[in-house]
C-alpha cells in the first residue's frame, strides 16, 4: 500500500463508519474497483482496517467524553451496589449488554468473517442488503408513528431502553462484521424499532462502538506490528480517520435531530449494485 493510498482509506474510513453506510464494504471495494496492486487477502489488510477504526473510536472518546467518565462512574457504583438506582448506571449496563453479543460473535466466527475481507463482490453485496435494512427500519418507524399518531417527541431517550432491545441492538452490531453491513446503521435501525428517537438511536449507537472496536484492536494491532509495515503512514491515516470521524459525528448528531436513514438506504443500494455491475 502507498503512502496515498493508505491516507485515503484512512479518510475513507473515517468519513463512512459513523455514517450509516459501511466504512469496511468501501474499503474493501475501493482497491479493486480503482485496481490497485494491493490485495484485500493480504494479512496486514484487516489489522490496518481495526487501527483506522481505532482513529474513530478515539474520535467518539473525546466527543462523549464527559458521557463516558459518568458511564464509568455509574457502573464502578452499580457493580458495588447491586442495583441501578441512577440513569447513568442504567446506560453503563445497557452498554454492556449490548456489547457481549458483538464480542461472542467476533470470537467465535473470527475466521470465516476475516474471510469475506478478501472478497469485493460480497461487500458490494451485502452493501445493497444494508440499504434494504436502513429503508425497512424507516418503513417500520413510520408505521409505528401513524398508528402511535405521535412525531418524533414521542419516543423515548438511550437510558430508558429494556434490556432485552439493548441486547437486540447488540446483537444487529454483530452483523456488522461482514464488510457491507455499516454498523452504524443496523444499531440506529435497532434502536429506532426499540423506540429511541433518532438523535437517541445514534447516540446510543455510537457510544456501543467504543468498547468493540476497543477490543477489537486489543486482539488485531498485534498481528500488525509483526509485520514490516510502514507504521508511521498507518498511524498517520489512523489519525486522519479520527479528524474525519470526528467531523462526521458532529454533522450526523445535528442531522439526526429532524433527520433519517432513507437517503443513506438508497445511496447504499446504488453504490452496491453499481460495484457488482463494475466486478463483473
Amino acid at each position: 500500500m502507498t503512502f496515498w493510498q493508505a491516507l485515503l482509506l484512512g479518510l475513507l474510513q473515517g468519513a463512512t463508519e459513523l455514517f450509516p453506510v459501511s466504512s469496511l464494504g468501501h474499503s474493501v471495494l475501493l482497491p479493486t474497483l480503482l485496481h490497485w496492486s494491493y490485495r484485500q487477502s493480504d494479512p496486514t489488510f484487516l489489522p490496518f482496517l481495526v487501527l483506522l477504526h481505532l482513529g474513530t473510536a478515539g474520535a467518539l472518546l473525546v466527543l462523549y467524553f464527559r458521557d463516558w467518565v459518568r458511564i464509568a462512574a455509574g457502573f464502578a457504583r452499580a457493580a458495588l451496589r447491586g442495583r441501578l438506582e441512577t440513569p447513568d448506571e442504567r446506560l453503563a449496563m445497557l452498554l454492556l449488554a449490548g456489547t457481549i453479543p458483538g464480542g461472542l460473535v467476533g470470537f467465535l466466527l473470527e475466521k470465516p468473517i476475516k474471510a469475506l475481507f478478501a472478497s469485493p463482490v460480497v461487500a458490494a453485496t451485502f452493501l445493497v442488503v444494508n440499504g434494504l435494512l436502513l429503508l425497512g427500519a424507516e418503513l417500520l418507524r413510520r408505521r409505528d408513528e401513524r398508528l402511535g399518531a405521535h412525531g418524533e417527541g414521542g419516543y423515548g431517550a438511550a437510558q430508558q431502553l429494556n434490556f432485552k432491545a439493548a441486547i437486540i441492538v447488540g446483537t444487529a452490531q454483530a452483523l456488522a462484521l461482514v464488510p457491507g453491513i455499516s454498523r452504524s446503521g443496523v444499531t440506529i435501525a435497532g434502536g429506532l424499532l426499540a423506540g429511541l428517537r433518532h438523535q437517541e438511536s445514534a447516540r446510543f449507537s455510537f457510544l456501543l462502538a467504543t468498547p468493540i472496536i476497543g477490543a477489537a484492536g486489543v486482539l488485531e494491532l498485534p498481528q500488525l506490528l509483526a509485520h514490516d509495515v510502514p507504521l508511521g503512514e498507518y498511524l498517520l491515516a489512523g489519525l486522519l480517520a479520527a479528524l474525519a470521524a470526528y467531523v462526521s459525528a458532529r454533522f450526523l448528531i445535528r442531522y439526526f435531530r429532524n433527520g433519517r436513514l432513507d437517503p443513506y438506504g438508497w445511496y447504499c443500494i446504488a453504490v452496491g449494485a453499481l460495484a457488482l455491475l463494475l466486478l463483473r
